[in-house]
């Protein structure tokens, strides 16, 4: 064997333990949205926002984050509305309003009222002493979804700042 071939092989047989050696990282907000599926509205809102690196940063962040379906509930063409250039600003508003910074698990608010300041400046109504947690008037359906740079509770409604 000559020194290049040999020297392919070392390669070849270092590379599975370095790689092997490396540990795997947990997911940030975005990703965590996309794999989730349920959030191709939300995804898009946010890349037209150009908030894309923010929410991949690190935070921490929580983000109450509406479903494909709570976006669909909305007016007929709001969504259509908010994506155009010119309304960038809203919908960086509408986004923001979502977002709170910090990492609040459903345990930190379980039996608690309270109105928490949203990353877009104004506060959210949160509700968490019946049987389900009130976001404004939204419901959230899946709490504590768990990404490296926050966490992530699925409402049933796309809350509004006024």
């Amino acid at each position: 064997m000559n020194h290049f071939s040999a020297g392919i092989a070392a390669c070849l047989l270092a590379a599975p333990l370095a790689f092997a050696a490396a540990p795997a990282r947990a997911a940030d907000i975005v990703d965590t949205a996309v794999s989730a599926g349920s959030f191709k509205t939300l995804v898009a809102a946010v890349k037209a926002a150009g908030l894309v690196d923010t929410l991949k940063g690190p935070g921490p962040f929580t983000v109450f984050a509406p479903t494909d379906a709570a976006f669909a509930a909305l007016p007929a063409g709001t969504v259509d509305t908010l994506l155009k250039p010119e309304n960038k600003a809203r919908l960086v508003a509408v986004l923001t309003y979502h977002v709170l910074s910090g990492k609040v698990m459903a345990a930190d608010i379980a039996g608690k009222t309270l109105q928490a300041k949203t990353v877009e400046g104004q506060t959210l109504a949160i509700n968490a002493t019946g049987s389900a947690v009130k976001v404004n008037q939204a419901t959230v359906s899946k709490a504590d979804i768990v990404a490296d740079n926050g966490v992530i509770h699925v409402i049933d409604a796309v809350v509004l700042p006024e």
